[in-house]
């Protein structure tokens, strides 16, 4: 039996209906390998995950099937990730790795497809069990996935567990970008941050929440942006931790490849040589898949050692060195089961290029509802707080935090927790 053609079917058959995503009258499980019809009436369906056994046999089989490349020149990682260690994770890959537990792990949370625009929606969706929790919409970015945020899911709806009290519960959902994930994979153009935000939005609006917030980091921060300046009725602020701060004047010298510019102070001339060097040396893969998502969409689905690489390779290496073995590959794994690698690259086509850290890029100027920024040493660059309050012309919270990455939620989820909770204590509704 062809499994994807299988896949598909029973995704077609999936049943099921929950009215704001509590009451159950079906359950199913899936993969989406290939596109499938989406459900154009606004149903949530439930959603589980359960991964046929030949596709992880397949994978542990194309694993050790690689043709590895030559040892590299070099003795860092200064061409890519270096070739003993990386022969080591993919040994354990092919080996020791159990998926089982990260499914496990996913089944164990109410997940959810809808479809909206055409496009069927995955989410996690967690109620707080106390009163008067805020409704919180938190998105993910590449090379993430809703892996990135399980840690933070029940310390966020389940505060006086954690630290905090019950005034700082959320009720939280946490979708997969289209392309990503479980999501569906979009058939047209045109889905870039402005339109997810929408899709974010009317996902809000049919789990019947009249009022939240929004959080993203990486591509989550173009899209919660997006939403803060579409403004839709119920969206009280957002917080992102890789703002666009970056003001016009800079972004022009970067481009240029010139030196900082003379008027800058010392915490922004840092931020400029962090940038510069992440532009001029670790962002190829962005230059790729902004230009020619297909050309590397075709190793990304065939070869699970080449998805491997370009994954661990981001920001030099980053998940690597702050993450665990087996963390990473539960994120890599999710990309190759759903084979989302060339689907996922296709939303730096979508934006033309457009960087997520340019102010003029992401039109902040436009952006009227309260903006909170977590700023943390390991990302792309620690925004100044200066150029935050020119971009930002509400900039209601900013704090730079002792430790911490890109993958905020995944690497330090008790501090990315506390942040949430002090950045929208404000906006919360007696």
């Amino acid at each position: 039996m062809n499994t994807s053609n299988a896949i598909d079917d029973g995704r077609r058959r999936f049943l099921g209906t929950v009215v704001k995503g509590l009451v159950f009258a079906g359950t199913a499980s899936l993969i989406p390998i290939g596109p499938a019809a989406a459900r154009a009436d606004g149903v949530i369906r439930p959603f589980r995950v359960s991964v046929p056994e030949e596709q992880l046999v397949d994978l542990r089989k194309r694993i050790a099937a690689t043709r590895w490349p030559d040892r590299e020149t070099v003795d860092d990682g200064s061409q890519g990730p270096q070739l003993g260690a990386f022969r080591e994770i993919m040994h354990h890959w092919a080996t020791d790795y159990d998926w089982r537990k990260v499914e496990a792990r996913l089944n164990a949370y109410p997940m959810f497809i809808t479809e909206i625009d055409g496009v069927d929606i995955h989410f996690i969706h967690v109620r707080s069990g106390h009163p008067n929790a805020l409704p919180l919409i938190v998105t993910h970015g590449w090379p993430g996935s809703i892996i990135e945020q399980l840690r933070i899911i029940d310390p966020l709806t389940n505060p006086t567990a954690h630290g905090g009290s019950a005034a700082d519960a959320f009720d939280l959902v946490i979708p997969s970008i289209p392309g990503f994930g479980f999501s569906g994979k979009p058939r047209d153009r045109g889905w870039n941050p402005e339109r997810i935000g929408r899709a974010w939005a009317e996902l809000m609006k049919r789990l019947g929440y009249d009022h939240y917030v929004a959080q993203g980091g990486d591509w989550g921060s173009p899209i919660s942006s997006a939403m803060a300046r579409q403004a839709p009725a119920g969206l009280l602020g957002v917080h992102v931790n890789l703002p666009a701060t970056v003001p016009p004047e800079v972004a022009k010298v970067l481009a240029a490849g010139g030196a900082p510019p003379d008027d800058l102070s010392d915490e922004e001339r840092a931020a400029f040589v962090s940038i510069d060097i992440f532009f001029k040396k670790y962002r190829a893969y962005g230059v790729l898949m902004g230009t020619r998502p297909q050309t590397i969409g075709y190793s990304l689905s065939d070869s699970p050692v080449g998805l491997a690489a370009w994954i661990l390779d981001y920001n030099n290496g980053e998940p690597a060195r702050l993450l665990s073995r087996n963390d990473v590959l539960d994120d890599i794994t999710l990309y190759w089961l759903t084979n989302t690698g060339p689907s996922s690259a296709r939303l730096y086509w979508e934006t033309a290029g457009q960087s997520v850290i340019l102010s003029a890029a992401q039109k902040t100027h436009e952006i009227s509802l309260p903006v909170a920024i977590t700023v943390f040493p390991g990302e792309v660059y620690r925004a100044p707080q200066t150029w935050a309050r020119r971009a930002y012309r509400n900039l209601a919270y900013f704090n730079v935090v002792d430790r911490g990455g890109h993958f905020a939620a995944w690497e330090q989820p008790a501090l990315f927790t506390r942040e949430l909770r002090a950045a929208f204590r404000p906006l919360r509704r007696v």
